[in-house]
């Protein structure tokens, strides 16, 4: 396993920007509501420890992950954020279903990505378990929330950069 014996979700706020300039929204499914509540305050309470402002994180639920990308695309063409960040978890059952919600979030994210000059996070998790999901939004592995808040904050970084 990739994070067995590191917890990724350990930063250093000296290798980050500040915050405080900056809007973020955050759209969170529904489905699995256990685990992207958890992703949620991971990456909500690590922005605002990096200086945003709780009135410059807005959140918006959508029902399931597949509806992440309708939601993050409505963020950028309707609010004035820096960053969007997606939080979903889907866990594999018996069907097919697994791979087709991953496989066209997946793309959904990346076509995002490629349309809008500002950056869209991946959070969404796609494990085999619960556990391993519970191990990766605030257990044994950290809190994948918290790393998705410290890649908007270095996203917005470079995009500002190649910006200027």
């Amino acid at each position: 396993m990739a994070t067995e014996n590191k917890n990724l979700s350990n930063y250093d706020k000296n290798t980050i920007p500040n915050a405080k300039d900056f809007r973020f929204g955050i759209v969170v499914s529904e489905w699995n509501e256990q685990i992207t509540e958890g992703l949620f305050q991971g990456a909500y309470s690590t922005l605002i420890d990096c200086g945003a402002l709780p009135e410059n994180i807005v959140r918006w639920n959508v029902p399931g992950s597949f509806e992440l990308i309708f939601g993050a695309r409505q963020m950028h063409e309707k609010l004035d954020v820096d960053a969007v960040i997606v939080m979903g978890c889907v866990i594999k059952g018996e069907t097919m279903h697994f791979e087709f919600v991953c496989e066209g979030v997946t793309q959904g994210m990346k076509d995002l990505n490629l349309l809008y000059d500002v950056p869209t996070i991946f959070c969404v998790l796609t494990d085999n378990t619960l556990q391993q999901s519970i191990d990766r939004s605030g257990g044994k592995h950290g809190n994948k929330g918290i790393e998705a808040a410290v890649a908007a904050l270095k996203m917005i970084e470079l995009n500002s950069s190649t910006n200027a």
